[in-house]
């Protein structure tokens, strides 16, 4: 799929006009959320979606999100629970997905859903978001705006590098303000954590008073972001280094000596924010590998290492 010219629209109410249009009109265009840019399209349209995966380069297995302008009309489409209900009434709109399972009467399209009898549901806190989502009228299937497998965009630069020529459009939104994906949680049984993300897993056992069940690397794929090589710059990622090599850049936390620093001050919402950005900026330079300091494996952290492990893990040969 190649597009002669991808459009900037603007974020004011001439540029939404032209990005609402293109999305009816079967588009794909990138989008700011609260915790990445989204490439998104019309999630009812067939062709549309399955443009997403032409366009990313993304495996068909791969399912992906669904986003909602608010509950009732994400109610239409999946088969609702009293735990449903008491994340979303507290945490939506917000970095938290929800896995349920379709509604017979659902009209989204099958392709998002990768075969997988349940979808995967978000209403994001984005001000452009919302807004495409209002005056769509549609819900918008909206994976991260990046080549399948590499890192997560959180500005609009990120997917002009990425995906121009690709997609017919990108809302300048700036930078975002999470800049890690959201939680997923599967309800379609045992309460299940598919990937840790903008909400720290133990604020969700607060809500529902239970523990989380935690999936596992054999299990089969149940939603975005479970790909075992994800996230990835060019450079291979030396993970809880304290000091760098010959031919290393580092990506430092805390008081430390690097190149650059997610988080001087030790803050994990800071360096969650700062993550995906920093790792452009780094792999940018062309290094061999970038060295990463040890980020604690506590609230926003647990998040962060997640993707640092993906990102880090052996390349399929197709993403070398």
């Amino acid at each position: 799929m190649t597009i002669q010219n991808t459009k900037t629209f603007r974020p004011d109410e001439r540029g939404l006009i032209e990005a609402v249009d293109a999305l009816r009109g079967g588009g794909l265009v990138a989008f700011p959320t609260e915790t990445v840019y989204g490439l998104g399209a019309d999630a009812q349209n067939d062709n549309a979606i399955a443009n997403i995966y032409a366009a990313k380069g993304r495996p068909q297995f791969n399912p992906l999100i669904a986003h909602f302008s608010d509950i009732s009309q994400a109610k239409r489409h999946v088969k609702w629970s009293n735990i449903a209900n008491q994340l979303a009434e507290t945490l939506w709109p917000g970095p938290l997905t929800l896995v349920l399972e379709r509604h017979s009467k659902s009209n989204l399209s099958q392709l998002l859903s990768a075969g997988l009898p349940s979808v995967a549901i978000r209403i994001p806190a984005h001000p452009i978001a919302k807004h495409l989502l209002v005056n769509l009228g549609r819900p918008i299937a909206a994976p991260s705006a990046n080549i399948s497998g590499q890192i997560s965009p959180t500005r609009p630069e990120h997917v002009h590098a990425d995906l121009f020529g690709r997609i017919d459009g990108i809302v300048d939104g700036g930078a975002c303000q999470v800049g890690l994906e959201s939680t997923i949680i599967d309800l379609t049984g045992v309460p299940t954590l598919l990937r840790p993300g903008g909400i720290p897993a133990d604020i969700i056992e607060e809500l529902i008073l239970t523990r989380l069940a935690i999936v596992q690397s054999s299990d089969a794929i149940r939603a975005p972001g479970q790909l075992a090589s994800h996230y990835a710059p060019r450079a291979n990622l030396r993970l809880n280094a304290n000091t760098k090599g010959t031919n290393e850049i580092m990506l430092g936390f805390g008081p430390v000596e690097c190149d650059l620093n997610l988080s001087t001050t030790s803050d994990l919402v800071e360096a969650a924010g700062n993550l995906f950005s920093s790792l452009h900026i780094l792999d940018g330079d062309n290094p061999t590998s970038i060295a990463v300091s040890p980020i604690p494996e506590t609230g926003l952290g647990i998040a962060i290492n997640d993707r640092l492990r993906r990102a880090a893990a052996p390349r399929p040969a197709n993403n070398q």
